[in-house]
């Protein structure tokens, strides 16, 4: 019940060869390497037409958005207490 012997595996060759020929077997193997030799050429093409963007060249200098730091007068003083009245 295991594995296949010489004889399963030459009957199995033999049907295959029947079925798709020895030329035609050939065949198909020589399109999938053309396709792959395809497949690698189109992939170096891909590869070689991507270049790194160059950066933009900027003419004026950066903006500083630093906050700058608060002044004591520019504070707003507490209103003053007009009532008159204290607890």
């Amino acid at each position: 019940m295991g594995g296949f012997s010489l004889w399963h595996w030459l009957v199995v060759i033999i049907l295959v060869l029947l079925l798709f020929g020895r030329g035609r077997i050939s065949d198909m193997m020589g399109d999938i390497g053309r396709g792959l030799k395809s497949f690698k050429q189109g992939m170096a093409e891909d590869d070689a037409n991507e270049r790194p963007a160059e950066p933009r060249k900027i003419d004026n200098p950066p903006i500083d958005v630093t906050p700058e730091p608060r002044r004591t007068e520019d504070r707003a003083t507490p209103p003053a207490d007009d009532s008159g009245s204290r607890p």
